[in-house]
């Protein structure tokens, strides 16, 4: 295996840029997952039947709670990143666990409000509405989830075996799904959350 050293060790064989390559063609598939759930809410957000609407069932309270949450950990595994570059593997850990708490954070908060919609009659059966607004969110608190477990065994790798140009890649592939995911709730909060309380 071949090194260039003259790149951040997350690039620094032909392989890791491969696989980075490769993760962006992934995430481009994952583009259209959302863009499909988009488009099916935005087709669907007035049949609400007998229903509530969003601006019945939302409150800002949680949703600008979960956005600064998920807004946060992408500014620390953005520092993680950092620390990684820098070979500070205690700081680049630590800022990676930060991330996953925010994220399970958000996560716990994610819940609290399905179990509130579900409570005051907002069902996945309740209305077209509340069908489709339960699969994106749910879609996305999955990938969150999924994300949780994936940054976890990052971290176990890297305390077991140090930054290498592996765990690096690892690492840095992580930090581009978790940016995604940030994005994609940047697009939520917009055009679910804002335009529905409107």
């Amino acid at each position: 295996m071949k090194i260039n050293h003259s790149l951040p060790l997350e690039y620094s064989t032909e392989e890791n840029q491969l696989k980075i390559l490769g993760f962006w063609i992934f995430l481009g598939a994952e583009i259209m997952l959302f863009a499909t759930l988009f488009a099916s809410y935005f087709t669907l957000v007035d049949r609400t039947g007998n229903g509530p609407s969003g601006a019945e069932i939302f409150e800002i309270t949680p949703v600008l709670i979960e956005t600064i949450v998920l807004l946060t950990s992408s500014f620390t595994i953005g520092l993680g990143i950092h620390a990684m570059r820098l070979g500070r593997k205690k700081a680049m850990m630590s800022f990676f666990a930060i991330t996953l708490l925010l994220g399970a954070g958000f996560l716990a908060v994610e819940i609290y409000e399905f179990v509130h919609y579900v409570h005051i009659g907002a069902g996945i059966q309740t209305s077209a509405f509340t069908s489709i607004l339960l699969t994106t969110l749910g879609t996305h608190g999955a990938h969150v989830t999924l994300g949780l477990f994936w940054g976890s065994f990052i971290l176990m790798q890297v305390k077991k075996r140090g930054l290498t140009p592996e765990t690096a890649n690892k690492s840095f592939i992580f930090s581009l799904y978790w940016h995604f995911l940030d994005v994609v709730w940047i697009f939520i909060f917009s055009f679910v959350y804002l335009k529905g309380m409107m």
